[in-house]
C-alpha cells in the first residue's frame, strides 16, 4: 500500500534505521508520477508494499521555465499520466477538468491540444494525491549495493540523497526506478561559460531572463538552436515589451518542421518499442535516424510560418529588428559583465561575422547520461557485455547475484525508441515496469488494445497476487 510521510524515511534517516522500500523513484517526474498511478490503481487493496519517491525540486513542477504564454501540447491530452492504461482512471486528463469544472469549455475549444500550462497544472493535480509518498528538496547522488546477506546476493540498494542545506540521508530499496530526466547539451563554444549570468540554457529561461533583466537592459538576445524550444523561445522574445533584436542562430540550412503524420506518429505506439526492440542494434540506430525527424532540430509547422510572417513583415516595413542566421553556428564566445561577444561563421563557406549580445540562450537540447553517473557504485554488478542496457520492461540488465532491480525511464532510447523521453507512452511504460516489480509481467504491454474494458480491472486487480 501507499505508506504515509511519516513512515517513508524522512530527512537524515540512516539505511539501517528505516525499512526496507519495495520501490523508490528517484526524480518525480510525469514518467515516475505515472508509475505511482499504476502502483496505486494496479496493488490488492492493504497489499503490504511499501512505495515513495525523492525529487530535488522544492515542489512539482513540469518544465517550469518553459512555461511560456500561448504554449501548448505536441501530443493529444488522450496521452496523459493514464488513459492508454486505464481510461476508467481517476487521473486521467478529462477527470482533471470534470474535477476543475471546465470539462464543458475545453471541450468547445475543440483541440486535442491543451496549453502547456494546463497539462503541467494537470500534472500538479495528480502530484498533489500522492504528495505523501515524495520528498521534495532533496537530490539523490549515489545508488549504491546494500551489504549483502549470506548467500552473497545483492538484494536490495542504498540510495543516498542530500538536501540543499547539504543533509544527507540514506534508503534502503529492493528495486529502484531512475527518472531524472536530461542534462542542459551545452556546445563546447559555451563550455567555459556555464554558469555564466548572461548565458543559460532554455531549461532554466524564464528565470534566468527575470534574474538578469533585474541587474541590466536586456536589447540584443542570441538564440541558439534549431528546434521546437529555439521557436518558442524566439517567439515569446519578439512579443515582449521592450522591442528586444533576436538573432536565432541555427545550425540547420532552414527550420524545418516536425514530420506529425499519421502513419509516422505508430512509432510513438506502445507496441512499435516491441518492434524495435526485438531488432539488431544497426537495424535499430537506422531506423531512429530515419525518424530523427519526429523530434530533433525539428519546430512545428505553426510556429515555423508565424516566425516566417515576423520577418517577413520585416522586409515590409524596411525596419529590421530579428535576422534568423541559418546554416550558422557560434565557433567562440566570450563574456564580460557587459555582454556576450560571439564568433559566428557560416557552415558553408566558413565567412565570419563578431556579433554582441546582451543575453545568449542555449536552446540546445539534453543529454541523457545522469542515471550513469548515479549507479557507478554498481558497476560491478553490471552486465559487462550490456553496460547500462535495459531489458524490454526497462530493468537494467544485471550479472548474477543481483537480486535488487534498477529501471530505467527515459533512458533507452537506443533500445526502446524515440517515444523513450517523450509523454507518448507514459502509461504503458509505467504499468510494464509496475508488472514487473510486481511480479506479473504478463498482460503489461498495451493489453487495452486488446481486452475489452470489463476484463481490466480483474487484471489489473491482481497484478501483486502472482
Amino acid at each position: 500500500m501507499l505508506y504515509s510521510a511519516s513512515t517513508f524515511a524522512a530527512h537524515g534517516t540512516d539505511a539501517g534505521a528505516g525499512p526496507v522500500l519495495d520501490l523508490l523513484g528517484i526524480g518525480f517526474g510525469p514518467s515516475n508520477l505515472a508509475l505511482a498511478v499504476a502502483l496505486r490503481e494496479m496493488l490488492p487493496q492493504q497489499a503490504p508494499f511499501r512505495f515513495g519517491f525523492v525529487e530535488k525540486k522544492p515542489g512539482f513542477v513540469w518544465h517550469g521555465n518553459m512555461l511560456l504564454d500561448n504554449s501548448r501540447m505536441q501530443i493529444s491530452f488522450l496521452k496523459d499520466l493514464v488513459t492508454m492504461r486505464n481510461p476508467a482512471s481517476r487521473y486521467t486528463f478529462i477527470n482533471y477538468l470534470h474535477e476543475r469544472e471546465r470539462l464543458l469549455d475545453f471541450i468547445n475549444t475543440r483541440t486535442f491540444y491543451p496549453s502547456r500550462y494546463e497539462f503541467n497544472d494537470y500534472l500538479s493535480w495528480v502530484a498533489g494525491d500522492f504528495a505523501d509518498a515524495c520528498h521534495y528538496g532533496e537530490e539523490v547522488v549515489s545508488v549504491a549495493p546494500e551489504p549483502a546477506g549470506g548467500n552473497g546476493d545483492l538484494a536490495c540498494l542504498r540510495v543516498t540523497s542530500r538536501t540543499a542545506e547539504g543533509a544527507l540521508t540514506e534508503r534502503r530499496a529492493r528495486n529502484v526506478v531512475v527518472s531524472v530526466g536530461g542534462a542542459p547539451s551545452i556546445p563546447d563554444a559555451f563550455v567555459p561559460l556555464r554558469g555564466h549570468p548572461r548565458v543559460f540554457h532554455s531549461s532554466s529561461y524564464l528565470e534566468s531572463l527575470e534574474r538578469l533583466e533585474r541587474t541590466a537592459p536586456v536589447r540584443r538576445v542570441a538564440v541558439i538552436g534549431s528546434g521546437q524550444s529555439a521557436a518558442e523561445i524566439f517567439l515569446d522574445l519578439h512579443g515582449r515589451e521592450g522591442g528586444i533584436a533576436v538573432d536565432l542562430v541555427s545550425r540547420a540550412p532552414a527550420l524545418k518542421p516536425a514530420d506529425d503524420s499519421p502513419f509516422v506518429n505508430e512509432i510513438f505506439n506502445p507496441r512499435y518499442i516491441d518492434y524495435l526492440f526485438s531488432r539488431e542494434a544497426t537495424e535499430r540506430e537506422q531506423l531512429l535516424r530515419e525518424f530523427g525527424n519526429t523530434n530533433y532540430a525539428v519546430v512545428d509547422t505553426d510556429l515555423i510560418e508565424a516566425i516566417y510572417e515576423v520577418l517577413y513583415q520585416q522586409k515590409v516595413t524596411g525596419k529590421v529588428r530579428h535576422r534568423l542566421l541559418a546554416g550558422s553556428e557560434a565557433r567562440h564566445a566570450e563574456a564580460d559583465a557587459d555582454g556576450v561577444r560571439l564568433d559566428i561563421a557560416r557552415r558553408d563557406d566558413g565567412a565570419h561575422q563578431l556579433q554582441r549580445y546582451d543575453a545568449v540562450i542555449l536552446a540546445t537540447g539534453y543529454r541523457r547520461e545522469l542515471h550513469q553517473s548515479l549507479l557507478a557504485p554498481l558497476a560491478s554488478y553490471l552486465d559487462d557485455a550490456k553496460g547500462f542496457q535495459a531489458d524490454r520492461d526497462y530493468r537494467l540488465q544485471m550479472a548474477p547475484g543481483c537480486q535488487a532491480g534498477v529501471f530505467l525511464q527515459g533512458c533507452c532510447e537506443a533500445t526502446h525508441g524515440l517515444s523513450d523521453t517523450l509523454l507518448s507512452v507514459l502509461a504503458v511504460r509505467a504499468q510494464e515496469i509496475a508488472a514487473a516489480v510486481l511480479g506479473n509481467r504478463a498482460g503489461a504491454a498495451c493489453a487495452m488494445e486488446a481486452e475489452p474494458p470489463r476484463s481490466r480491472p480483474a487484471r489489473v486487480a491482481h497484478a501483486g497476487t502472482h
